[in-house]
């Protein structure tokens, strides 16, 4: 350990002589492992914002109940204490038709005048629950045995269309990942092999020298570790500016969807694709090496 400290110097010099031998190969290379790192990105970026747009609609996940029309104030303060005893009901409240009809408004905007047409509130008070999204299916039942219930509107649809969504990118981002992971390996094992065998008077004289395999075979490691965690930074910086801009222009129409801090995101992002290219430099490299013995 303390030689190969000694010899760093000499190990960076190898390594820049190795990568220059095949110039322009290894450009292409670098920039190719960048694209696909870079895909990968995206598709982890995509399954980590659906994930939390899931997880948060489902912590705040409500329906609503509409009762008989006819009921009075005291008989809606019954059937919310017949609400609120159901196993899986959080928090339960009561949208007077005022409420409602300002809501309606809000949502219809320019068009609200249309309200106007109505001489009286068309809308009318009924129930707002916040629920474990887990018992949707029980509370439903539940609610249903209460004779003054007459309609329930949920975001079940919604939530499994999110479901699949979020179970799309697991599934795309684990073939990726596989895919990824197969490709790199193949590009710098080939690399390394390659920069062996265009090398391999000069390791013939080390070998003769008494130099061990690991002190040969370093250089060569570090040029395939240069090339997937080049690839990575490239990766790191294009997926910056492509997330960047979408996270502006969907915070201008759309500013109602939870995504995720993007900063945070982005060091996430960034951890996973540099962890990720360290590990396939080191084991391309080592199947490069090994391979070629």
């Amino acid at each position: 350990m303390k030689n190969i400290i000694y010899n760093t110097g000499y190990f960076i010099k190898e390594a820049k002589t190795i990568f220059k031998l095949t110039f322009w190969s290894n450009v292409l290379s670098l920039f190719s492992i960048g694209l696909i790192l870079f895909i990968l990105s995206l598709v982890i970026s995509g399954w980590s914002i659906s994930t939390e747009v899931l997880t948060l609609i489902q912590e705040e996940a409500q329906i609503n109940i509409y009762t008989d029309e006819n009921l009075d104030d005291i008989n809606l303060e019954k059937v919310m204490e017949k609400i609120n005893s159901i196993d899986g009901i959080i928090e339960t409240r009561i949208v007077q038709k005022e409420e409602a009809y300002e809501r309606m408004e809000k949502v219809l905007g320019e068009d609200a005048k249309v309200l106007e047409y109505f001489e009286d509130n068309p809308f009318h008070s009924f129930f707002e629950a916040k629920i474990d999204i887990e018992k949707i299916e029980s509370i439903h039942k539940e609610l249903k045995l209460i004779s003054e219930v007459r309609y329930i509107r949920d975001n079940r649809e919604i939530l499994t269309r999110l479901r699949s969504i979020a179970r799309a990118f697991e599934i795309l981002g684990a073939f990726f990942i596989a895919a990824v992971g197969i490709s790199t390996v193949v590009i710098i094992s080939h690399i390394i092999r390659q920069g062996i065998y265009n090398y391999k008077e000069e390791i013939n004289t080390l070998r003769l020298l008494g130099a061990s395999e690991a002190f040969i075979a370093l250089p060569f490691l570090m040029v395939g570790l240069l090339l997937t965690f080049g690839g990575g930074a490239i990766a790191s910086t294009l997926t910056y500016m492509v997330l960047i801009q979408i996270y502006n222009y969907l915070s201008g129409p759309l500013p109602f969807i939870p995504l995720p801090p993007f900063q945070v995101m982005m060091q996430d992002l960034v951890l996973i694709i540099l962890s990720i290219s360290i590990v396939l430099g080191i084991i391309g490299s080592m199947i490069g090496i090994s391979s070629s013995k």
